[in-house]
């Protein structure tokens, strides 16, 4: 007999469910099954509040909601005659929760999602019994009965000769009087164990969504890892000091009965996990893992430090302490504990700190900070960062003693996310077999998952991100982005943003969005934030419109409407090229370039004289380039009269002191004649120059590739790094 467990994660809906499905199925070609589960994620949490609510117009409001979630679940898994039989049993389980009282309400979760798992499997041809936990298990004055329990599980089973599979809900279970109790939050891991330790099991699977018990937690520590293989007493330590992926009293039956169990990620079947044993293959004086409880009613939190054979007590509270101090951490006492297990009391403010700084002294062999990574965009940016990252991982951690490890990866329809990390080079792959990012579910992973001081990268194109970045520094992640839509909103909103970042300590770095790897906005920001005042910039800075300007060459070359079509098949402009024709990703640029220069700009403060007249910009796209053809004549000509001057045009946006102008600066878009004597002269193809005028310095001439997905992807290192 085989006994596998799935939290609440692992079956929230009905994608997850058939997850489990394809782990199960496997496992019961081995040998007969029983799958214990938790309720689907969240629903314990809604039936608590279900149980509060006192009012019974809102009482029924959050029931239908909860309804509709396991709904939904069974239209996805179940067709025809089956759905309508699993709908049946599903509101003939919603109408006795509405009916109960409210103590009893938390008790229905893992009812609703075994039953549904329970069908599926039978739909699927697995001869399947439900098992009724709440007849099956038994407390006695808080406690579980073990001998009832074990009794009335081994009968249940013995009973159903022809059953390969069982389903039993976790979490619940009876009192001495036949009321239903529960086992406490955590408690379907109990379940399993007690059903393991009733039935003999072979082995016991608590499958669940993170890699196995580490060591440390993920979120504190980016640079924790799965701890392979440890002893029963060593994991409950950790269980019992705050490590929340295994509930403690889990492990005593499995103890008792000699029975290994694992602790497995659903969502990477294929890792091996946590083995949790009598007789752990570890060497001596290894340590397993260190975790941390605040203690509220004290003012204090407990910092834990585990091991397995330890010799040498004194050298350890030594490593301790000496951790600390170089963290800047004062302790509130001596290193306690004994055997294998040391504590350390700190202050809950420097909690999360100290856990890490004892992490980095017993389990970080090298001194290299790990930077936790998100993407968002996976085109030809983000699928290039991805693959610097690679290339160049060992290069940062040797010279810069900084690691950048990409925990999730996301494009318009998928998202994957792995605390342990995602491997460049498989990084495709896994996101192909990721999760639906519509309705922002990345963004949602994201700040449920991501250690503070984890960084989000935004690469993508997409209007509405932004509405999110308040969210994401209030979680702790700084973000680095090279959308510039991003950065041309409202004043007002962009300011926000920039203080929302303060405020949580974090930071927002967006270098990228003006002249590509080009240090502009870095220069410029230096000399706003010193005494040498910005007198004006200049800037040509429209990678599209410097490759048209630059490459025509009247009736030598190609015509205008040639070079256009050329510049939108390589992917040069947006997909009308007016909007580049018109100014707009121009008037982008130099909103972000006024604001680091501490001029407070909206789009409606600029002037913008675009290239070409109105007639050019109100018909069709086809109608747009016949135009431009015929008007080809008059582009000859006006090329013709400036080889004729010495002169050259360039679409030039400019801000200039001007005490007269609203913010004391005057912003323009519009084409310039420029000579030899000027910077812009002398661009060609996609190249980028940047003019900046202060007070008291020589002007700055800024000049390089503005264009490209490598620079791009190089400039999006370097604010991550900064």
């Amino acid at each position: 007999m085989q006994v596998l467990k799935f939290g609440g994660s692992s079956v929230a809906d009905a994608t997850r469910m058939s997850g489990v499905l394809d782990i199960v199925l496997a496992a019961v070609e081995r040998d007969r099954c029983v799958l214990v589960s938790s309720a689907i994620s969240g629903c314990t949490d809604a039936l608590i509040a279900i149980g509060a609510e006192t009012d019974p117009a809102r009482r029924a409001q959050q029931i239908d909601a909860l309804r509709r979630r396991h709904h939904a679940i069974a239209q996805r898994l179940f067709t025809g005659t089956e759905r309508r039989e699993m709908t049946d049993e599903l509101d003939t389980l919603f109408e006795e929760l509405a009916a109960a009282e409210p103590e009893a309400c938390v008790t229905f979760g893992e009812l609703f999602s075994t039953r549904i798992l329970a069908r599926k499997f039978a739909c699927e041809g697995i001869p399947t019994q439900w098992l009724d936990s709440r007849k099956l298990v038994r407390t006695l004055g808080g406690v579980v009965a073990e001998g009832l329990t074990y009794s009335g599980i081994a009968a249940a089973v013995a009973a159903a000769p022809g059953a390969r599979l069982f389903v039993a809900p976790g979490f619940i279970a009876s009192d001495g009087a036949g009321r239903v109790t529960t086992l406490g939050r955590g408690g379907s891991d109990y379940s399993a164990a007690l059903y393991a330790a009733a039935l003999h099991a072979a082995s016991l699977e608590i499958w669940t969504d993170v890699p196995g018990m580490m060591t440390a937690n993920p979120k504190v520590v980016p640079a924790a890892v799965t701890i392979p293989d440890i002893s029963y007493q060593a994991a409950l330590a950790l269980a019992e000091n705050g490590a929340k992926v295994l509930y403690a009293p889990t492990v005593k039956p499995a103890m008792e009965a000699g029975i290994a169990f694992s602790i497995r990620n659903t969502f990477d079947p294929k890792h091996p996990g946590t083995l949790i044993s009598g007789r752990p293959d570890v060497k001596e004086g290894a340590w397993m893992g260190v975790t941390s409880r605040t203690l509220p009613e004290k003012g204090e939190a407990v910092v834990c430090l585990v091991g397995e054979a330890v010799s040498g007590r004194a050298s350890a509270s030594s490593r301790i302490r000496a951790a600390l101090s170089e963290a800047g951490i004062q302790p509130l006492g001596d290193v306690t504990g004994e055997g294998d297990t040391f504590f350390i009391r700190v202050r809950p403010t420097v909690e999360q700190a100290a856990v890490g700084a004892i992490h980095r002294e017993f389990f970080e062999h090298r001194a290299v900070t790990v930077i936790p990574v998100f993407i968002a965009g996976y085109g030809a940016v983000g699928h290039e960062l991805v693959r610097l990252v690679g290339l160049s991982a060992d290069r940062i951690a040797r010279r810069r003693g900084r690691s950048i490890r990409i925990m999730g990866i996301a494009d318009s329809r998928r998202f994957v996310i792995d605390l342990r990390g995602i491997r460049p080079e498989e990084a495709e792959n896994r996101l192909q077999g990721g999760e639906r990012a519509e309705d922002g579910a990345f963004i949602d992973a994201v700040l449920a998952a991501a250690p503070r001081g984890s960084v989000f990268v935004d690469c993508t194109d997409d209007h509405h991100l932004h509405l999110r970045y308040a969210e994401l520094f209030r979680g702790g992640l700084g973000i680095v982005t090279s959308n510039r839509r991003s950065l041309a909103l409202p004043y007002v909103q962009y300011a926000a943003l920039k203080a929302e970042a303060r405020q949580n300590g974090t930071f927002f770095r967006y270098d990228t969005t003006v002249g590509n790897a080009l240090p502009i906005l870095e220069s410029i920001a230096s000399d706003a934030n010193c005494s040498d005042g910005i007198e004006s910039i200049e800037a040509v800075v429209s990678c599209t419109l410097n490759y048209i300007i630059t490459g025509y060459d009247g009736a030598l070359r190609d015509s205008l409407a040639t070079l256009l079509r050329r510049a939108q098949d390589e992917g040069l402009t947006e997909s009308d090229p007016r909007t580049d024709l018109g100014g707009k990703d121009v008037l982008r640029k130099l909103l972000i370039l006024a604001r680091e220069a501490g001029v407070p700009l909206e789009a409606d403060d600029v002037e913008i004289t675009p290239i070409l007249g109105p007639e050019f910009f109100d018909c069709p796209l086809e109608v747009f380039y016949r135009r431009l053809a015929e008007y080809e004549p008059q582009f000859i000509a006006r090329e013709a009269e400036l080889d004729a001057a010495g002169q050259r045009q360039r679409f030039v946006a400019s801000l200039r002191r001007d005490p007269a102008a609203r913010h004391g600066y005057r912003a323009e878009i519009k084409m310039q004649r420029v000579g030899p004597e000027s910077p812009f002269y002398w661009i060609s193809g996609t190249e980028n120059v940047t003019v900046v005028r202060s007070e008291y310095s020589a002007p700055l001439v800024i000049k390089g590739a503005g264009e490209g997905v490598r620079l791009a992807a190089t400039g999006i290192i370097k604010d991550i790094l900064m």
